[in-house]
């Protein structure tokens, strides 16, 4: 785990302070107020949960605009234990849902907080089609925003090398868009290349994603062979119960592959 310099203390007790004045004191329905806490201290009270987790990690998050922490007049991030709670969350849906960091960001949008990060269950008295639990997807296989980023913006975004965004595209896990003689990448491959990016730090290549790619091709066959009468269906309301239905089929194959997974690696480090 990285290690960073402590702020001086009277950075510390003024930031402080200073949270005590803009955020108003203790009300009676409080308790003592929560002191601000270092990144290193961060990342002690979650490795036991995300080992993990890093300090190059947390900064990565921030620059992805997921944390904004105080600062201290040194320049040194302080976190309060609602700030920690956001980092949990956000974890815990990139571990368990697979969640991109742009859905994530929509989810903390709208205001999801708090330790919940599973699947969602069901709605009280709701069932799926034929009596299907309706399992949250992780991303919409609905036509995306139209949003096209160059590859600078992407390299800016993910940390990801240009070298590594060459081996994607010659092994085939993004391909791009050329535009004016430039190539352009949508949202999904921006974050397939954030992820192949993370990989990388563990000596990942794009040769190495064959596999993966494999995978998800075969998957996406399965898929459509179940449910491809209905796809094709003229009828409008019974195409959108079909693509429903398609991302819910999807929610569940993510989830079984992630317990599969879970459970080979665990032979691995008995």
């Amino acid at each position: 785990m990285a290690i960073q310099a402590q702020p001086p203390q009277a950075d510390v007790e003024r930031l402080n302070a200073e949270l005590e004045r803009t955020e108003g004191a203790p009300g009676a329905a409080g308790g003592p107020r929560q002191k601000s806490i270092t990144i290193g201290t961060v990342c002690k009270a979650l490795a036991q949960e995300f080992p993990d987790i890093s300090i190059s990690k947390i900064r990565y998050l921030e620059d992805q605009k997921l944390l904004t922490p105080r600062r201290t007049p040194g320049g040194y991030r302080l976190y309060t234990q609602g700030d920690v709670a956001r980092l949990r969350t956000i974890l815990r849906m990139q571990r368990d849902e697979f969640l991109p960091l742009r859905v994530i960001r929509q989810e903390l949008a709208t205001g999801r907080a708090g330790d919940g990060a599973g699947m969602a269950p069901p709605a009280p008295g709701k069932r799926g089609r034929e009596g299907m639990r309706p399992w949250r997807t992780s991303m919409s296989v609905r036509e995306a925003t139209g949003a096209l980023y160059s590859l600078e913006d992407v390299l800016e975004e993910t940390s990801a090398e240009a070298k590594l965004v060459r081996e994607l595209e010659e092994y085939g896990v993004v391909k791009g868009e050329l535009r004016g003689g430039v190539r352009y990448f949508d949202e999904t491959e921006r974050e397939i290349i954030g992820a192949v990016a993370e990989l990388a730090r563990y000596g990942v290549g794009g040769r190495n994603l064959r596999v993966f790619r494999s995978s998800a091709d075969r998957e996406a066959t399965l898929l459509q062979q179940i449910l491809a009468p209905a796809l094709r269906s003229r009828n409008p309301q019974r195409r959108k119960e079909a693509v429903e239905a398609l991302e819910n089929l999807a929610a569940v194959a993510t989830h079984l592959k992630h317990l599969l997974l879970v459970r080979d690696l665990r032979k691995i480090v008995r």
